[in-house]
């Protein structure tokens, strides 16, 4: 096998796309309808955030114009050290690029180099009703996970506002999400449809895209719950962590004892987990995945094989990102750039978006 290439140069310039715009012609990534979505750098990336959010922005930047950025200003919903944000960015940034996020399809940038979605967040906010906060499920869980004694940060209730303007700013058409932040992008409807209604036709209506792969890996201790960072740990699979680390928590993972390999997440979520994880890995469907083992009665060699298309993957990536965080300079280069252009689409709509409630004349 081939050792993949570590060194990919990138060939994006800033100025060859406003050249284009000047000469009137229309950049491959302005194209097509508009996607967005990012990850949130407050801690290790999990191999559930690889195969339901990262892969497929990978086949996404064929077919949309995708914004990909990181969601730094939502990593600070609750504490974290600066030099943990600060690292846990640069590896976000260098997985995009391994997993094979091209900075001259999508648009890469860090959500606090753009201040017009705090700009966005505070207008939306201001036109909203704290009942639509209150009543989000995600809101729910995790303010009830927090004591009394420590106090619920504020940043918990109100970042679904943030995550709308993120969302709004940039005229989305799409959404990839995951089953569970369904109601993220309800919110977003909402919220757009008020400021539309007083202010006049000014944000698109976002669809949601679920990936049919992937879009939710659960936990291998505990299949009926997501797999997190909030999870178990032995239970979670982190995708920079020690390739022997990985292969042992797959192969301790809660399956059954009917030693039959079959889809069914109510009766059988361990092994529709792991057939899940399978063919998210191997860009297969479910069923492609399912008569692979069809005849398989061992769950042991089922694991192993599961475990080989992990660990190679993981292994994949982690040598490339060592190798492309040895050159900061470059993977800062590329977010300065995809900065610049989200920039500028972000300040023509906070632009419109000022003049018509009255805050530019």
């Amino acid at each position: 096998m081939d050792k993949p290439n570590t060194h990919r140069e990138y060939d994006f310039s800033f100025e060859d796309f406003f050249n284009d715009l000047i000469d009137g012609k229309i950049p491959e990534i302005f194209k097509k309808g508009t996607m967005l979505s990012g990850i949130k750098p407050s801690g290790s990336l999990t191999l559930g955030n690889y195969i339901g959010a990262i892969k497929p922005f990978v086949s996404y930047q064929d077919e949309y114009k995708l914004y990909v950025f990181i969601a730094d200003l939502h990593a600070l919903t609750l504490p974290i050290k600066p030099e943990e944000l600060k690292e846990n960015s640069l590896n976000l940034i260098a997985v995009y690029l391994a997993a094979g996020l091209d900075p001259n399809k999508a648009v890469l940038f860090k959500q606090s180099d753009i201040p017009a979605h705090n700009q966005l967040e505070w207008i939306l906010t201001c036109n909203s009703v704290l009942r639509n906060f209150l009543e989000m499920n995600q809101y729910k869980m995790k303010a009830s996970q927090i004591t009394a004694h420590e106090g619920i940060p504020t940043g918990i209730l109100m970042y679904p506002s943030l995550m709308a303007a993120d969302i709004l700013l940039y005229d989305t058409d799409f959404v990839p999400v995951g089953i569970d932040q369904m109601q993220h992008v309800e919110l977003t409807h909402d919220l757009a449809k008020r400021f539309n209604n007083v202010y006049g036709e000014t944000f698109k209506l976002p669809k949601p895209i679920i990936s049919k792969t992937g879009a939710k890996i659960m936990s291998l201790s505990n299949p009926t719950k997501k797999m997190s960072k909030s999870e178990s740990d032995k239970g979670t699979i982190y995708l920079l962590d020690d390739i022997e680390i990985t292969h042992k928590k797959i192969m301790k993972a809660v399956t059954d004892a009917e030693s039959k390999i079959y889809y069914d997440p109510e009766k059988k979520p361990g092994i529709s987990n792991l057939l899940s994880i399978y063919a998210g890995i191997k860009d297969i469907s479910i069923e492609e995945a399912v008569n692979i083992f069809k005849d398989e009665k061992d769950y042991g060699v089922f694991k192993r094989a599961v475990s080989k298309v992990v660990c190679d993957e993981c292994l994949r990536i982690q040598e490339q990102v060592k190798s492309l965080k040895e050159n900061k300079d470059q993977l800062n280069k590329i977010l300065e750039n995809g900065a610049k252009i989200a920039q500028e689409k972000a300040n023509l709509k906070i632009s419109e978006i000022y003049s018509k409630i009255g805050l530019k004349f």
